[in-house]
């Protein structure tokens, strides 16, 4: 009898470790899914852009607080203003990289 009972016990041992394990891979995946979430989904605002060249990938152009960003296609000529959706995370980054701002 004591044979049987061990094999039983050996049995749900090994579920249980599946199921840590499967839990572990939940809570990590949540937390990746979170951080994808907060730290790289784009914040983006409508800002006065001034273009300051036409390239073939698009427009470049140079936010009222001096930050360059690329806005697509668009049919203005360099030294117009267009108004355009900029990233803040993109800027908020940039600012960290450079120490004299």
């Amino acid at each position: 009898m004591s044979a049987i009972n061990n094999r039983q016990s050996k049995k749900s041992s090994g579920m249980n470790s599946i199921l840590i394990v499967g839990g572990v891979i939940a809570v990590a995946s949540i937390l990746l899914f979170a951080y994808l979430m907060f730290y790289t989904a784009p914040a983006e605002t409508m800002e006065l852009v001034k273009v300051i060249a036409v390239t073939e990938s698009g427009c470049i152009g140079e936010t009222l607080d001096g930050y360059s960003v690329n806005i697509g296609d668009c049919q203005a000529q360099p030294g117009q203003y267009v108004n355009v959706l900029v990233d803040q995370k993109t800027k908020e980054r940039a600012a960290l990289m450079n120490p004299t701002n």
